[in-house]
């Protein structure tokens, strides 16, 4: 299993706003090896608010897949002034694999 955390920083006052956007029903629940999101609010920041969206995949395949499917690309489409009007100030990118659990 993998895990692809997508690890936002944005304006002061707006992750708790955002973060129910990364759990609304939708496509991506109907895609080959999703096993679910979950969206963690960073606390104790002063300058920013930060968000780490965790998406659960079986497989780097099964992630790929999403990430070219035109329901990717539905869901990260915004309005034509998003970029200029977005609270987003950095966004990077972490793929991990599940070496150990305990449950």
């Amino acid at each position: 299993m993998i895990i692809v955390t997508n690890r936002i920083r944005m304006k002061s006052g707006f992750a708790a706003k955002m973060a129910p956007m990364f759990t609304r029903p939708g496509a991506l629940q109907t895609m080959k090896g999703f096993v679910k999101v979950e969206v963690l609010m960073t606390k104790n920041l002063s300058e920013y608010d930060e968000l780490n969206v965790n998406m659960y995949w079986n497989s780097m395949e099964d992630f790929n897949q999403w990430k070219s499917s035109d329901a990717f690309k539905e869901a990260h489409k915004g309005p034509a002034n998003a970029v200029e009007d977005s609270p987003i100030l950095e966004s990077d990118i972490i793929i991990s694999e599940v070496a150990s659990t305990l449950e």
